[in-house]
């Protein structure tokens, strides 16, 4: 039959999942393995980093249950961003990994921005300076594991480690080592006098190449093992958040709205831009950068709110359409797990005002679907402001997506029309477009997310509900925030306090 698919690699926090697309971007087979997570204290989050190869291994067997693996053109990998795991000169981990939400570095951060300085790190890296990328976590391995480090022959993220167990070679995407907040991103290349200046080099760090180029090559060893044909070309590709933006075809003046745990939006822009409404990533395509905003706290509420005062998902949906926009006057700012963009802020928490004895569990969920589209709104806003082109259009993916009643909101909040992806998959999409290309099936990735991303539903904002939600949103919730942030900050460190002497009766 030829080589009719490619094979895209999601091994994201939770699992791997191996999806084989065809050329029209359809899923033809796929597998998948989970990936356990170990958490040895509260807020500290790793991984054995042998797993993910045992999770890409296993999927890419349950793959062959379904498809000859001779039909495969080029393979891909995306993953979760600045996890990263230190390894020997033979690739095997020292350690376990440590995630992008572990937030043991907390004093690394506040001594690097004293070292190093917010705007400095911001201006280089396209970052601001927290726990999330993977620079402070370092930190703290230099000081708290010095053995490890000592031994260590590379720091390698995700995306390295799986293409060094497939190919041999210590090599890395520019769009995968960049969460690491060490690449000097203006530049594409590791900021070397940074690392200097941290008592890191260069050479500690897998060699970086485009997204999109061939990598490297599946080994004669790795072949035997996962069953993919030796020799198959292996593609550079991207962090998941890149990914998706490209597998739901955010180009020019669209931006891909992820409405998962968390809601991720990202635009492509070809100038190297920064803002405390964004952080800025090199994109999944050479040259361009991608510019992102993170509600960490998506659907996560959603859950939450479920889990812990009951209800059905799909009775509270139904209850919550019939309630009028702005929920009789209950407004919720959702930082139910800190404040990342535009704020920053880890002490930030969650709001909500307006309570009346009108109120029921109806009028909290739609609060919180609300919330969630103002917050994206004054986040987009911020976008639109730095780079002076309006969004045209979101592209919705991830479970929040299949909820008529958010997508709808989110189109009333912002005043900009939405679809849905075609597919649940546009993170392992993305990956399957780069490897497409580098197959020679199209000339570059615009042409390959054209003719392999696709959408279904359109939400169009209702002139009546936006004019609502325009008032509450320029009359309230922009205030909300910051005009509580103080009060917050001194019941944040009262918390803590009580936390500590609940610690100490304990004891």
């Amino acid at each position: 039959m030829g080589c009719t698919l490619v094979i895209g690699v999601d091994s994201s926090t939770t699992a791997c999942k191996v999806i084989a697309w065809d050329a029209q971007g359809n899923a033809v087979a796929e597998g998948r393995a989970a990936c356990p997570l170990i958490t040895p204290r509260p807020h500290w989050y790793e991984q054995d980093a042998e797993q993910w190869w045992a999770g890409l291994c296993t999927a890419l067997n349950t793959l062959w249950e379904q498809i000859d693996p001779t039909r495969i053109a080029a393979i891909c990998i995306t993953h979760q961003r600045e996890t990263f795991v230190p390894v020997d000169e033979g690739g095997r981990p020292l350690r376990h990994a440590i995630l992008w939400l572990d937030e043991r570095s907390r004093p690394q951060v506040t001594d690097l921005q004293q070292t190093i300085g917010t705007e400095h790190f911001h201006r280089l890296t396209g970052k601001p300076l927290t726990t999330n990328p993977a620079l402070p976590k370092i930190v703290w391995l230099m000081q708290h594991e010095p053995e490890v480090v000592e031994r260590t022959a590379k720091f390698l993220d995700v995306h390295a480690f799986l293409v060094h167990r497939l190919t041999g070679e210590f090599c890395t995407s520019i769009a995968s080592a960049d969460p690491f907040g060490l690449v000097e991103l203006q530049n594409h290349t590791w900021a070397a006098d940074l690392m200097h200046e941290l008592g890191l080099r260069p050479d500690q760090f897998p060699e970086l190449v485009e997204p999109g180029t061939v990598i490297g090559r599946v080994s004669q060893q790795a072949a035997a093992i996962t069953g993919l044909p030796a020799g198959l070309p292996v593609v550079a590709g991207a962090g998941d958040g890149q990914c998706a933006g490209l597998g739901a075809n955010a180009v020019a003046d669209r931006a891909s709205l992820n409405l998962g745990t968390a809601v991720v939006s990202g635009t492509l822009s070809p100038r190297y831009l920064t803002d405390r409404a964004f952080r800025t990533l090199y994109a999944p395509i050479a040259g361009l950068y991608f510019l992102e905003t993170v509600i960490q706290s998506g659907a996560f509420i959603v859950n939450w709110f479920t889990q812990k005062f009951g209800g059905d998902p799909e009775t509270l949906e139904a209850a919550a359409a019939q309630v009028p926009p702005g929920s009789l006057g209950l407004v919720l700012v959702p930082y139910w797990s800190h404040a990342m963009t535009p704020y920053w802020d880890p002490l930030a928490s969650g709001i909500v005002v307006g309570w009346s004895g009108a109120h029921g569990s109806e009028h909290f969920y739609r609060a919180i679907l609300e919330g969630i589209a103002f917050e994206q709104r004054l986040s987009g806003e911020g976008v639109m402001m730095a780079t002076g082109k309006p969004c045209r259009e979101y592209i919705a993916l991830g479970g929040g997506s299949r909820s008529d009643l958010w997508c709808q909101i989110i189109a009333d909040v912002t005043g900009t029309p939405l679809r849905r992806a075609a597919t649940d998959e546009a993170t392992c999409l993305g990956a399957g477009i780069l490897a497409a290309v580098a197959a020679g099936w199209y000339h570059d990735p615009f042409e390959a997310a054209a003719a392999m991303s696709h959408t279904t539903v359109s939400f169009t904002p209702d002139a009546r509900t936006q004019l609502i939600y325009e008032q509450l949103y320029t009359g309230v919730y922009r205030q909300l925030f910051p005009t509580l942030r103080p009060l917050l900050h001194r019941l944040a460190g009262l918390a803590t306090l009580q936390n500590g002497a609940a610690m100490s009766d304990v004891a």
